[in-house]
């Protein structure tokens, strides 16, 4: 598997990057791991948006779903669709068609009246196991203010565990035991008045990923305002393998 960073930065596109979102490839098959603010465009110089195979989005906050919109526009109007081409899946939390279309509406009238199907093949993302294409996918809940989950995909013997957006919670732990890789959100430094059941900060990144044993680490949604070498070095404290914060355009092989 490839792993390529659409865009890295935590609850609002920052200088750098846009919001998360992350391109998945193995034996020609791109799956996409959410698309917030910015990712489109990104997506654009790293794979045809048509040759894109499946979606999973992590939940519904716009920072991880925004451009669905944007994938939407590009699918349906592009003059040089594919003959052929076929709606794309979309695995998502239980409102995700609904949420989509209010998106792409100006109305509540207009609203009801949007019909996606054309575009996007739109089925849940829970619990239960699915297959996409080459890769297995399996999610549990985690701990966020929605309907939220951390995604585990698996190919070739090769696992990588995105976390979505979560505090600590036992469901995580156990989805990212023995991840090759785990891409772990990480938005801000380690304090105790911080908010529970929300985000993690470097140092719950790297105990996360030292309780599952995981081959690497990766830190990604790290805000604008928070000081990323800071999260880093929590991170390196806590976890005594690779570590490092990813950059938008980065490719790592898993």
């Amino acid at each position: 598997m490839r792993l390529t960073v659409l865009g890295c930065s935590g609850s609002v596109p920052g200088p750098d990057s846009p919001a998360a979102g992350y391109l998945v490839r193995a034996d020609g098959f791109g799956l996409a791991l959410d698309l917030g603010n910015g990712t489109v465009g990104v997506l654009q110089r790293h794979i045809d948006p048509f040759e894109l195979g499946g979606i999973a989005l992590s939940h519904l906050h716009p920072d991880h779903c925004a451009d669905m919109t944007a994938l939407l526009v590009y699918l349906r109007y592009h003059p040089l669709r594919p003959h052929g081409w076929r709606p794309l899946p979309v695995h998502g939390p239980t409102e995700t068609a609904t949420r989509l279309a209010a998106a792409s509406a100006s109305s509540a009238a207009e609203r009801a009246a949007i019909d996606m199907s054309d575009v996007f093949d739109i089925g849940p993302l829970d619990s239960t196991s699915v297959h996409i294409g080459p890769f297995e996918l399996s999610s549990a809940p985690v701990a966020h203010p929605c309907e939220a989950y951390a995604v585990r995909v698996q190919h070739g013997g090769r696992s990588l565990v995105y976390t979505g957006d979560s505090g600590p919670c036992e469901e995580l732990s156990k989805l990212a035991y023995g991840a090759d890789v785990l891409l772990a959100e990480a938005t801000w430094t380690d304090d105790p008045s911080r908010p529970k059941d929300l985000h993690m900060s470097g140092l719950q990144a790297g105990t996360l990923a030292a309780t599952a044993g995981a081959g690497r680490l990766l830190l990604t949604h790290v805000a604008p305002w928070t000081d990323a070498p800071s999260v880093l070095a929590e991170a390196r404290g806590a976890f005594d393998g690779p570590v490092e914060l990813v950059a938008s355009g980065t490719s790592y092989d898993i």
